[in-house]
């Protein structure tokens, strides 16, 4: 089991943790298969194999969802496997793939793929990371012709790719593009994070996207050398799993790859080292939108560890001891004036040049000094005095149930789970074994789990902090600099850390008083939705499914939401979605985490538009307890005020951040704008946030937890009239509710600027970042036919200005477009183009989205542009009722909003029926008024003329 170093992970680079090198020389002798060398069986449902020029390959037939396929690439080489001048080139050479080969003519990979209903990005993609490039298709259908498709266009980017000059020029823009997009605080951090970490390890220099000198010096012949040098059979693994015969798909995969050349492997160069006696150093970093953060370090070999049933023992005690620390650390950070806002422990793989573990520390302003005293206090104490049995049997609950929860859904597990495990074997040399196994190994184990031997495992991997790396980050430098941050981490030493005291009783919500009757019980004839309706005024919605074995999807809608907002009060339900962290009238949240540990169950809350919802997913053995929770979580909130904490360092977090990047500028300030700086969708001062309370929400909120009407959908594996009768027993035995959500007429009134002047917003991230927007109104979405027309225009105006603004121009990395109608704001919608861009390209990027737009007011679309959007949108309609969230969001509303029930049926033919003409009226009506512009802009960038 690989685990990601905490800091790392919260910086999304798990690729620099998560993978591991090919076997060295000094391994055993080199096998297939890791499972070759292990005692632990894989799954008897995957298919193995080797092709003669060693290439392999991993079929699996899986039917969820029915009729659909996943199709998978892993190149084992990427930005590691770069030298110096080719910082970048893996990354390069992935881009190139969709850029033309022998037999698929530049641009027409990602055309033929839409016709054949794949969206780009969402279908069709591919990621590099340090030691792999992976090719990625999700095939809508099970159809032989289209795996023939993906197969060959596998085989193009594997051995016949093109690289021609003029291609090679265009995508540079593109991928420049890219490389300037992810510019900015986050990544300045993380550079010079791992640079302090990892002096003498050759990652650091090695980030994937590359520089801009090296991708300004790669030219086709250089990138071809890459790829000729990388892309050989036995760097490859082709994985299939979906709905296809395997017999039929390996026939396929040896029928397009058997011809593919073997070459040898290049030896990777040079990783460099991590060094175990790198120690005592500080490093200090500031930015101005940076929240204060402590990490604590040190170095250690790499551990060889391989995949075996004594390895998978030693890694679950590790994972429960690091479990148990780390439950510590959040107990301390729910209180109520806490040290700190988190703590994380942890160790983790450097690939295979060394492991780090790290102590990691999050607090407020000016609060390092505290927190890290606390958090490192709190460490010593569990490595020097151990667990207590109630800490362990947590963890042992969470974990038993995670198992149970895999094995009793194996036979249901997702096309996505099963590539996961088959690429986890590829990268990683863990064993694909079955969930059924792994939980019968943890049974046969689980008695010998004991404190003394959860500490003793930990210490076999987790280093000592002695005398460790220290590093800071933060919008102003410690006071007293490096040796202040030293002298506190040797305090710690000194300090007595708070006493774990275990929460002991029952649950105390089991009893809302005598079940609710039901007074109405029909069934939808169209889709077989059984509709119920309680005395006391709650509905219920039931479909039951086969499509994920023991897993029962809930989501229960309450009246109210952002209807509470008022231009008086435009922050009301601003802290709603903090309810459940301020627990129960009778159990804190921290109470709740011990007292429902190992059952799964949460309690989410949220406004969204005129309604307050929460989504949970849960098992048939738990529903009576997860309707328990979620009917105590309305009708006796907590509102502790230890919860209020975190929200006000949040928003001083966010505050910091508002104009951080051209994203966060724009996400910032359009709001305010579209609207004429209405209150209700305005961001307001930073102060008015710091202000509000449990208090204040209470208020506002008391009545519609109370009266507000209640729906609730049910999905999945569950028995009808069980579930119904404990709903009776929870929410329908709630007091009287409202019997219909209200009308809220006033309050759904929602302005579009009639201003059209230009609008520049200034950010303070790198100085070549900008983005162009330009936004319509439209309409909301009461018309199904308008809603569609505009979802297909949607997707017609992204093929275009991909088509123009990425692949002919090459300004932008991901162009698009965005049609939102609104079911919540009467008369309200939106139509947008977006691009980021170079700041020098904003004038030809606003000339590329005034010709699109003028193409598709002037003239019916392209016939074969119409298929390549419509298609995809076929397939995302015909695939809804394949997946439980597909179901769920049919029944959501299935009493108090029957016509989406209709509009579902008939929304096939709705799009099929629309034609270009059509699509051009849509397009006259609401694109051929002037939009609002928005240009995000550098602060010291000169603002264009009108």
């Amino acid at each position: 089991m690989r685990r990601i170093l905490p800091f790392i992970a919260a910086l999304s680079l798990a690729a620099c943790t998560a993978h591991v090198q090919p076997p060295r020389a000094s391994a055993p002798p080199a096998v297939d298969w890791a499972f070759q060398r292990s005692d632990l069986a894989p799954d008897p449902a995957f298919r193995f194999g080797k092709l003669d020029n060693g290439m392999r390959f991993i079929i699996r037939r899986n039917a969820t969802p029915a009729g659909t396929a996943q199709v998978r690439m892993d190149i084992a080489a990427g930005s590691l496997n770069e030298t110096e001048a080719e910082r970048g080139y893996a990354h390069f050479v992935e881009h190139m793939a969709f850029n033309g080969s022998t037999h698929v003519p530049e641009g027409e990979m990602v055309r033929l793929l839409e016709r054949n209903g794949l969206a780009f990005g969402a279908d069709t993609n591919a990621q590099t990371s340090f030691e792999q490039t992976l090719y990625q298709l999700d095939l809508p259908r099970n159809d032989p012709a289209l795996l023939d498709t993906a197969l060959m266009l596998m085989r193009e980017t594997a051995g016949e790719l093109s690289f021609t000059p003029e291609a090679v020029a265009r995508e540079r823009g593109v991928v420049l593009s890219e490389l300037r997009d992810r510019q900015g605080l986050d990544l300045n951090n993380l550079k010079d994070q791992i640079a302090f970490l990892y002096p003498h390890a050759t990652y650091p220099r090695r980030l994937p996207i590359g520089t801009v000198e090296s991708l300004n010096a790669a030219t086709a012949a250089s990138l071809r050398a890459f790829w000729a040098r990388e892309y050989v059979p036995a760097k490859a693994t082709l994985v299939v799993v979906g709905d296809f015969d395997p017999d039929t798909v390996e026939a396929a995969i040896r029928a397009k790859f058997a011809g593919w050349q073997p070459r040898a492997e290049s030896p990777r160069p040079d990783e460099g080292v991590v060094k175990p006696g790198l120690k005592g150093q500080v490093d200090i970093w500031i930015d101005p939108a940076l929240s204060e953060r402590v990490v604590a370090s040190r170095h250690g070999p790499w551990l060889h560890e391989p995949d075996t049933i004594a390895q998978r023992r030693l890694n679950l005690l590790r994972q429960i001891g690091y479990g148990a620390v780390n439950r510590r650390f959040q107990r301390i950070s729910r209180q109520l004036a806490p040290p700190f806002r988190g703590a994380g422990f942890g160790t983790g793989d450097v690939f295979r040049i060394g492991r780090t573990t790290n102590l990691v520390v999050d607090v407020e302003d000016k609060g390092w000094r505290n927190g890290l005293i606390a958090a490192a206090a709190t460490l010593r104490q569990a490595l020097r005095d151990g667990f207590t049995a109630e800490e362990i049997a947590e963890q042992v609950a969470n974990t038993r149930t995670a198992l149970e929860n895999a094995a009793a859904g194996q036979d249901t597990r997702s096309n996505g789970a099963l590539v996961a495990a088959a690429l986890a074997l590829v990268r990683d040399d863990q064993v694909p074994t079955t969930p059924a196994s792994g939980l019968a190994r943890f049974n046969a184990f689980a008695a010998q789990i004991t404190p003394q031997g959860v500490l003793a495992a930990l210490k076999t991997e987790a280093l000592p902090l002695k005398d460790p790396l220290l590093r800071f980050q933060g919008r102003s430098a410690p006071e007293g600099g490096a040796a202040a941050l030293r002298k506190a981490w040797n305090a710690a030493a000194r300090t007595t850390a708070t006493r774990f005291t275990p929460v002991k009783g029952p649950f105390a919500y089991t009893d809302f008083g005598p079940p609710g009757a039901v007074v109405a019980d029909s069934r939808e004839p169209a889709f077989g939705i059984r509709m119920v309706r309680f005395a006391n005024g709650v509905r219920l919605n039931l479909k039951h499914t086969d499509l994920d074995k023991d897993r029962i999807s809930i989501r229960y809608s309450l009246d109210g939401g952002e209807m509470l907002d008022t231009r008086e009060n435009p922050l009301a339900m601003e802290m709603a979605s903090t309810l459940p962290a301020g627990g129960l009238g009778k159990h804190s949240q921290d109470d709740l985490q011990t007292l429902l540990a190992g059952r799964s169950v949460s309690n989410p809350f949220a406004p969204s538009g005129d309604l307050f919802t929460g989504t949970v997913t849960t098992t048939p053995r738990d529903l009576e307890l997860q309707l328990d929770l979620l009917a105590a979580t309305i009708s006796d909130p907590g509102y502790r005020p230890e919860a209020e904490v975190p929200f006000r360092a949040n928003m001083t977090n966010y505050f910091a951040r508002l104009t951080a990047t051209p994203q966060s500028a724009l996400a910032n300030g359009q709001p305010g704008v579209l609207s004429d700086n209405d209150p209700r969708f305005t961001l307001q001062p930073a102060g008015d946030y710091q202000k509000l309370t449990f208090a204040r929400l209470r208020a506002d909120l008391a009545d519609r937890l109370a009266r507000g009407a209640l729906e609730i959908a049910m999905v999945g594996d569950l028995d009808e009239d069980a579930a119904i009768a404990l709903v009776a027993r929870t929410f329908g035995a709630l007091p009287l509710r409202e019997s219909d959500f209200r009308p809220y007429v006033a309050e759904r009134r929602r302005s579009f600027t009639a201003d059209r002047r230009l609008v520049v917003l200034r950010h303070k991230g790198e100085a070549d970042q900008a983005i162009v927007r330009m936004v319509w109104p439209t309409t909301d979405d009461s018309d199904p036919v308008t809603t569609m027309g505009l979802g297909l225009l949607e997707q017609v105006a992204s093929v275009e200005v991909l088509d123009s603004v990425r692949e002919a121009l090459g300004k932008a990395y991901s162009p698009g477009a965005a049609s939102s109608l609104s079911r919540v704001w009467t008369g309200y919608g939106t139509f947008a183009l977006q691009a980021s861009v170079d700041a020098a390209d904003v004038a030809a990027t606003r000339e590329a989205f005034r010709k699109t737009v003028a193409d598709l007011v002037s003239a019916p679309v392209d016939a074969d542009v119409l298929e390549r959007a419509r298609a995809p949108m076929r397939e995302r309609i015909d695939a809804t009722l394949k997946t439980n969230g597909g179901w769920l969001a049919l029944a959501d509303r299935a009493q108090t909003k029957p016509d989406r029930i209709d509009r579902f049926r008939t929304a096939r033919a709705r799009l099929d029926a629309f034609t270009a003409t059509e699509l051009q009226a849509l397009a006259r009506r609401y694109l051929g008024a002037k939009p609002v512009e928005f240009l995000v802009l550098p602060e010291a960038a000169p603002a264009p003329a009108e």
